[in-house]
């Protein structure tokens, strides 16, 4: 049997708040190993510079050499700021493992909902308004208390509790709302749903973990204290977390699905997915499996990562009779 050839050494840059961030150290492990050159810069210390004609990247005042491929991973807390940079390496036809487009709408819970219900992917019922009585109210939408409640753009984090009364309910509203935010709250199965967390790469589900709240907490998110275990995913749970991904255009992402008497419910998708306790959980080198898929994407080549706008049929005088023409293909660029 022949042996696999090793992958062609490449540059390739992780756009990360710290290089000591568990999940960004184990990719920077993993593409050293596979014989990379790996650098990570911090999305917040990089300058974009726009004239019309180019697209010029600069870290603390100088100016980026070439990369083959990026692996962005923003914080919410970074959120406009780190996507212009992620669009900037896109005008240049840089590869990158997910777009800007595809963050954005993972972060907007409500919106990446709409996306997945409106294309059959069953989701828990879900409720959003903008005052904390309209959504007192609308709370038997969704099976009454115990809810959910999350914050639009929460981080994987923060942002997420869980109401068992309505008195909580209505504390929760008014506080988070007071604050400006919006919210969205949703149906919770506490007893008879399996907690399920999916990592896709590349449209393939390639590990999966059972969560379970610790003892005495309401936890319901990976890093506030739910224990993991590596668990065998059913086909139903494999296609719902693969087209999710698919629909939402993340090359890598974790699915958060509610399994209830075998119907996997999809309530949330994260583009930045922690990596150490999943592959604790799992026995698996699952930064490795995103690594040898920016190496794919590299090897494709370079792309426009904008497309181009479609062109504007010119004004024609009134007494003349426009003629349909055929719109030109849209050309991608190769460098």
């Amino acid at each position: 049997m022949s042996e696999v050839p090793a992958p062609l050494p490449m540059k390739l840059t992780i756009l990360s708040r710290s290089a000591s961030i568990p999940s960004t150290r184990r990719l920077v492990e993993a593409g050293r190993s596979r014989g990379h050159q790996v650098r990570v810069l911090n999305p917040v210390r990089v300058e974009m510079h726009l004239d019309g004609q180019r697209a010029n990247l600069y870290y603390r005042r100088r100016k980026l050499s070439p990369t083959d491929v990026v692996i962005p991973r923003i914080a919410q807390s970074i959120n406009n700021y780190g996507l212009a940079v992620v669009n900037q390496f896109a005008m240049g036809g840089v590869p990158l493992v997910n777009t800007a487009r595809a963050i954005a709408e993972s972060r907007n819970k409500m919106r990446s909902l709409q996306l997945l219900s409106a294309h059959g992917i069953d989701i828990p019922a879900t409720v959003m308004a903008r005052e904390a009585a309209e959504l007192k109210a609308m709370v038997g939408l969704v099976g009454g208390v115990p809810v959910l409640v999350k914050l639009l753009q929460g981080q994987e984090k923060h942002g997420v509790m869980v109401c068992e009364s309505l008195q909580s309910l209505e504390a929760a509203l008014e506080a988070i709302l007071g604050l400006g935010h919006n919210l969205i709250v949703q149906q919770y199965v506490k007893n008879t749903g399996v907690d399920v967390r999916v990592l896709v790469v590349g449209g393939r589900a390639v590990a999966a973990v059972r969560r379970r709240p610790r003892v005495g907490r309401l936890s319901y998110t990976l890093n506030r204290g739910a224990r993991l275990e590596g668990i065998q995913l059913t086909l139903s749970q494999r296609q719902a977390a693969e087209k999710t991904a698919s629909l939402v255009g993340l090359e890598v992402a974790a699915v958060d699905l509610l399994d209830v008497q075998g119907r996997p419910k999809v309530f949330e998708v994260n583009s930045s997915p922690a990596l150490p306790e999943m592959e604790a959980a799992t026995g698996l080198d699952l930064a490795s499996l995103i690594i040898e898929r920016a190496e794919v994407l590299a090897a494709d080549g370079p792309r426009v990562g904008l497309p181009e706008p479609e062109p504007v049929a010119p004004l024609l005088p009134p007494a003349e009779k426009p003629r349909r023409k055929r719109l030109p293909r849209l050309s991608v660029g190769r460098g």
